[in-house]
């Protein structure tokens, strides 16, 4: 039974240091997940096919952090409360806030080598996602004016 303590333990001083050495990651991950939830919501039909779009980049560049670091054991449903008082024009300024701080975030030197290819990856991925929410934007902007 000490023995068993004795693990637990030591396997939660080894997570608590990775998660010292690499804060950045950490925040990427709550600006992805929250950035995924608001975009989680019923719009018409060709704003919904580039936040879906921007929905997957999201879940890959998550995906990409947590075998570039660690895997902080939070699901996608774990972040910040959304405001409710943003229009669907300022949730999408928002989530390119967030995916703005996630790319700054992920561009923080990294002293480990091998986490130099996902993290690329995951930077990869944040870069299209911006570019899905952009297009999302554009036709939210057309579809108000029609």
């Amino acid at each position: 039974m000490r023995v068993m303590r004795w693990m637990g333990g030591a396997i939660l001083a080894i997570l608590v240091a990775a998660c010292a050495n690499h804060p950045h990651y950490l925040h990427a991950l709550s600006d992805l997940r929250l950035a995924r939830a608001m975009l989680d919501r019923q719009q018409e039909w060709n704003v919904m096919r580039d936040q879906y779009a921007a929905v997957q980049e999201i879940d890959h560049a998550i995906g990409e952090i947590k075998r570039a670091s660690i895997d902080d054991r939070k699901g996608l449903e774990d972040h910040e409360p959304i405001d409710s008082r943003l229009d669907h024009r300022g949730r999408l300024r928002r989530v390119m806030e967030l995916l703005d701080s996630a790319d700054r975030d992920l561009h923080a030197e990294e002293d480990n080598f091998a986490a130099l290819g996902w993290r690329q990856a995951a930077i990869h991925h944040v870069d299209d996602a911006r570019g899905a929410v952009h297009r999302a934007m554009d036709d939210k902007r057309i579809d108000e004016f029609r």
